[in-house]
């Protein structure tokens, strides 16, 4: 029997109904929620990102900025641009769409942002934060996958959870949020030696490695839940994840799938980020 299927898109929207209620009633307090974009260059990918970005803004009824910046654009441009948008005060988060050109120290650009307007949750003082415990505007793929296994009424304490990969991004940070939920974590990379049997012990198993198609059902315990972070377009065009959802899913417990999983959980949790960036900013939290 097929493993039940954790729908993204769903609860993407639930949460969003939830945050689309709070700014109506935080407008008639007089604060609107803003948050401003930066994208530099033509990266197609990012202008599809930064897109969709504005529209969830626009449907959400927060504030929106976007500022685009030529390719050519000096590291000096946009951290100018970067130090504005720090003391504007419509705009409660920032977030400068990644990649950057090769000419721009992306560490400099991240660690330019005000700690309190990083909805991103990249600068060191939020990854620190996140580090030790205590509170911070957390990373938005994360915080999603967390969102999405207590959705799915699944208990994360006590509970074996096993992360493949161990980027900045969402390795790193997915481990410490599933310690934070108590659970037991074992972190699998590129160089872990014996990764089948650590995770054909995983109850909970995250997977975030950038290889299409890379975990099968040899790798995963019976009832385990899979959550797929993966994103990768194969040679005929179509998406897929890391995970081989068509074997996988038949051994697994509850599984996202790719797209309609993660995904979408992304954005929403920037937006849930700004929100309560700008409630902070504004001594309402």
């Amino acid at each position: 029997m097929s493993a039940p299927i954790i729908n993204g898109k769903q609860v993407s929207q639930d949460i969003r109904a939830s945050l689309r209620e709070e700014v109506e009633e935080l407008k008639k307090q007089g604060l609107t929620p803003g948050l401003a974009v930066v994208l530099v260059g033509e990266d197609p990918a990012s202008q599809v990102y930064v897109r969709n970005k504005e529209k969830a803004c626009h449907d959400l009824g927060y504030y929106s900025e976007v500022h685009r910046l030529p390719a050519s654009a000096s590291q000096e441009e946009l951290l100018a641009l970067v130090d504005k948008l720090n003391r504007q005060n419509n705009i409660h988060g920032i977030l400068v769409q990644l990649p950057l050109p090769k000419h721009i120290d992306e560490k400099a650009v991240i660690d330019a942002i005000a700690v309190d307007k990083d909805v991103d949750g990249f600068h060191p003082v939020n990854v620190g934060n996140l580090v030790i415990g205590d509170d911070s505007l957390l990373p938005c793929t994360p915080a999603g996958v967390i969102e999405l296994i207590k959705r799915a009424g699944v208990e994360i304490a006590g509970k074996h959870a096993v992360v493949i990969g161990r980027s900045n991004i969402v390795g790193k940070p997915v481990s410490l949020l599933l310690q934070r939920e108590n659970a037991t974590v074992t972190m699998c990379h590129s160089r872990t030696a014996n990764m089948k049997e650590l995770t054909k012990q995983a109850d909970i198993l995250v997977v975030a490695i950038g290889r299409a198609n890379f975990v099968d059902a040899s790798y995963v315990k019976p009832g385990a839940v899979v959550i797929d972070v993966g994103m990768n377009r194969l040679d005929n065009g179509k998406l897929a994840g890391d995970v081989d959802f068509d074997s996988v899913k038949e051994v697994s417990g509850p599984i996202t799938p790719v797209p309609g999983g993660v995904g979408p959980m992304t954005i929403t949790m920037l937006m849930q980020n700004t929100l309560i960036a700008a409630k902070r900013l504004q001594g309402l939290a």
